[in-house]
């Protein structure tokens, strides 16, 4: 929407009934003589829609329905191992099940008869409940981070942020590889790995925003007025961060999704037979002529998971700066 002038109407006519009285040279400089300009017109504000109210409802419908179903994953992740109708470690069916041809297992089986379904579920919560930590720890670390270098400034900025460029100067995937490698297989591991590659996008996004809300006339006011620096921080900085932290971390989650699936699909997740969705994919690419199912059915759950992340991530953004 957009706030526009608009001619409010014809002017009144002269009392009287007569021609409206033409304005005099004198009283209209830089005007040629004989030439008089009408009654100026009057002007008032008004709204113009930038779409019809129908629009803007059904695109706030669809964001919420995209978060109420990352809220639904998220449900079903935590309740996986309750939901699993069998053992996803334990071999019950013939191995090879083709999908919808027994209704006990409805996915199918994988190459030595254990239940799809049951894995996929738990390896969703394995993926998806990691994600949320690892985005949650890495927002944690870059917030604070970028918030030290942003109300400090002077040396300790400079100290953070070179700190901070040389964890980006690196290739992220490739740390990350080599710090799982070193480590060894494992969640915590991979945890670690995702984590020391990860906040440094974090701290130098708040940092920047730190920067630009210390620059407000408010905040500047309040430092001048003599309140301290660490009030200043949790009353006027702070609750400016927090808009776009959020909205960072929701885009963030589906790329951390594909990041613990590809180290998990390169053999530096859980060990085996522990379900995940990555090692899955890959521990069934062997079988992807005879039993196709085997590494499809994980993968693409991996595959909707960060677009359903995305989406829901544009929602939450959507919905934010509508607030605003």
């Amino acid at each position: 929407m957009a706030d526009v002038l608009v001619p409010a109407g014809p002017p009144p006519a002269p009392t009287g009934g007569g021609p409206a009285p033409a304005l005099s040279p004198a009283r209209s400089p830089g005007l040629s003589p004989g030439l008089s300009p009408g009654p100026a017109p009057r002007w008032r504000l008004t709204r113009r829609q930038g779409g019809s109210g129908a629009d803007s409802k059904a695109r706030r419908i669809g964001d919420w329905a995209l978060i109420g179903l990352l809220v639904l994953v998220t449900v079903i992740a935590v309740l996986a191992p309750a939901l699993a109708p069998h053992d996803p470690v334990q071999p019950i069916a013939v191995p090879k099940l083709p999908p919808f041809t027994d209704l006990d297992h409805i996915l199918g089986s994988d190459q030595i008869g254990r239940d799809t379904l049951s894995r996929v579920l738990v390896g969703l919560r394995t993926s998806w409940l990691l994600a949320l930590v690892v985005t949650a720890v890495g927002l944690l670390v870059g917030t604070i981070v970028g918030l030290v270098a942003g109300m400090f400034g002077g040396w300790v900025d400079a100290l953070l942020m070179r700190t901070t460029e040389v964890f980006l100067a690196l290739p992220s995937m490739l740390v990350a590889v080599a710090v799982a490698a070193a480590l060894g297989p494992g969640l915590f591991n991979t945890f670690l790995a995702v984590i020391v590659v990860w906040w440094p996008y974090y701290a130098r996004i708040i940092r920047g925003e730190v920067r630009g809300i210390m620059a407000r006339p408010h905040v500047e006011a309040a430092r001048m007025a003599g309140v301290g620096r660490m009030r200043v921080m949790w009353r006027h900085v702070l609750p400016g961060v927090v808009p776009t932290a959020v909205i960072t971390a929701s885009l963030d989650i589906g790329n951390v999704v594909m990041v613990l699936a590809s180290l998990s699909f390169l053999g530096m997740g859980q060990p085996a037979p522990a379900p995940e969705l990555g090692s899955d994919t890959s521990r069934g690419l062997v079988e992807i002529l005879d039993a196709w199912w085997i590494p499809l059915v994980p993968g693409l759950v991996v595959m909707l998971l960060s677009l359903l992340s995305n989406l829901a991530g544009d929602a939450v953004r959507n919905r934010l700066a509508h607030r605003r």
